[in-house]
């Protein structure tokens, strides 16, 4: 499998479910929003000030190579499976076309060594 590790740290953001989304996020390079009965959930750039929220900051992310197609089976559970036998908590998202894994900034190094050593090709440039 091929990732790319994109160049902008993240920040993961909690806020009640019914809060009004701010159009700046839209802007934003990076920016996933799911909101549900319990939550609004965001991942949006460490430069992004968000009043309110819960907020756990100091993410990278690695791109899976994509479009996957939706036949695939187990690309997340193998990738996340490298990462839990190299002792790395994920924050995974999927997106229509790929998935992304987010990592925290100060086990990125070992994420990209735990993947690189199963196999896989980490692309840092970006």
């Amino acid at each position: 499998m091929h990732l790319t590790l994109l160049p902008t740290e993240l920040q993961i953001l909690r806020l009640p479910p019914h809060s009004p989304i701010d159009p700046a996020w839209l802007a934003a390079p990076f920016f996933s929003l799911t909101r549900t009965d319990e939550e609004l959930s965001l991942v949006l750039p460490a430069s992004c000030t968000v009043e309110g929220a819960k907020m756990e900051p100091g993410w990278r992310a690695l791109k899976v190579a994509g479009p996957l197609d939706f036949s695939l089976v187990g690309i997340l559970a193998q990738l996340s499976q490298v990462l839990a036998d190299a002792g790395v908590s994920l924050f995974a998202l999927s997106t229509f076309d790929t998935d992304y894994l987010l990592v925290k900034a100060e086990r990125l190094e070992d994420a990209i060594d735990a993947l690189q050593q199963a196999g896989h090709q980490i692309d840092r440039r970006r």
